[in-house]
């Protein structure tokens, strides 16, 4: 399935909830763009907005030589070096400074960058550029833990952007065959990775793009009953992709990304069995005595680049419809399918 790079950038930046940096980061991209080279262009876009706004500094504990006494005395080390007689020391201390861990995920990432064969050689001269810019910054060799230590709040809420192209260059850079090279990871191709970014955009779009429903994931407990409370915990958690609500409308949508939207079935197109029977296992579950749980719609929604599908169904008072949505198209129409379908 190929998706227009520009509403690949669309999809991860309504998946990361950040719009609004989307916009104020916003880079010229045409059909001949590379995933590769529009990362590039972003975080060197949003590393340049970034500079003018002035980067992140933090105090840091410091343990170093230095004249006289400062901060907390190290004394082991001090005697070990023998430099009193100098009338030196080694001392830890606090120090306001710009090499905290997202300066460092930043200037790590684009000195990478510049290692990677195809990234383009206009892009490679922005980056190096920047990184002159980020003087008394130490590289790390970046962990997925890295990621995870960060916190983040409204004085430095910009970097979450930067951090998130960062972690998405980080996963899909790879070793070239060259010692000191890399090569990019066309993540498109992996179908486990599209189907959470798939399902993560299309929970914020409902999110951001409509005030009739509240938008959330939904814990459904099975109705099987037993007195046994370890059969009971052996049952599978069951938590939809995306449940709207109303105050009186229920809506479960289960987003699934293939390649082929359908399964061939002796020369004939047919639904996804699994997929169907998750659906319906959500519908069954859900119902309670609230009285809008017992006409629940459920969606399968898939995404396609040619054929749209709009099928309906209804068991009991629960309509069940498989509706797609074309990434191939003009974004202002994704956008006006996606709000039909609801």
């Amino acid at each position: 399935m190929h998706i227009p790079i520009q509403n690949i950038y669309y999809l991860l930046c309504y998946a990361w909830n950040k719009l609004e940096e989307q916009d104020q980061a916003a880079v010229s991209i045409d059909d001949q763009t590379s995933l590769l080279d529009l990362f590039a262009k972003v975080l060197n876009n949003a590393t340049r907005i970034l500079l003018k706004r002035g980067i992140d500094r933090s105090y840091v504990e410091q343990t170093t030589e230095i004249s006289g006494i400062k901060g907390k005395l190290a004394i082991s080390e001090t005697l070990k070096r023998n430099i009193l007689h100098q009338q030196r020391t080694v001392c830890v201390f606090d120090e306001f400074s710009p090499d905290i861990l997202t300066n460092q995920i930043l200037v790590s990432t684009l000195r990478k960058l510049i290692r990677v064969k195809p990234l383009d050689k206009g892009l490679k001269l922005e980056s190096r550029q920047l990184l002159y810019m980020f003087p008394g910054i130490r590289p790390i060799t970046i962990k997925p833990s890295h990621f995870k230590q960060i916190r983040l709040n409204r004085n430095n809420r910009f970097y979450h952007f930067i951090i998130k192209v960062c972690e998405i260059i980080h996963q899909n850079i790879l070793p070239g065959e060259e010692a000191g090279t890399y090569q990019f990871a066309d993540f498109t191709r992996d179908e486990r990775k599209m189907n959470q970014l798939f399902e993560h955009f299309v929970f914020n779009f409902y999110r951001l793009e409509q005030n009739t429903y509240k938008v959330k994931r939904d814990n459904i407990h099975w109705q099987f009953e037993t007195e046994d409370d370890l059969s009971k915990s052996h049952l599978p958690r069951m938590q939809t992709d995306i449940t709207l609500i109303s105050n009186d409308e229920k809506i479960i949508i289960d987003a699934k990304y293939y390649r082929e939207t359908m399964s061939a079935y002796y020369g004939s197109e047919k639904i996804k069995s699994g997929n169907l029977y998750q659906l319906f296992s959500y519908l069954m579950n859900q119902e309670s005595d609230d009285p809008k749980t017992k006409r629940t719609k459920g969606i399968l929604l898939y995404p396609t680049i040619e054929k749209e599908y709009d099928l309906k169904y209804a068991f009991r008072d629960h309509p069940i419809e498989i509706r797609t949505v074309n990434l191939n198209d003009d974004w202002r129409r994704i956008r006006k399918r996606l709000l039909e379908i609801i």
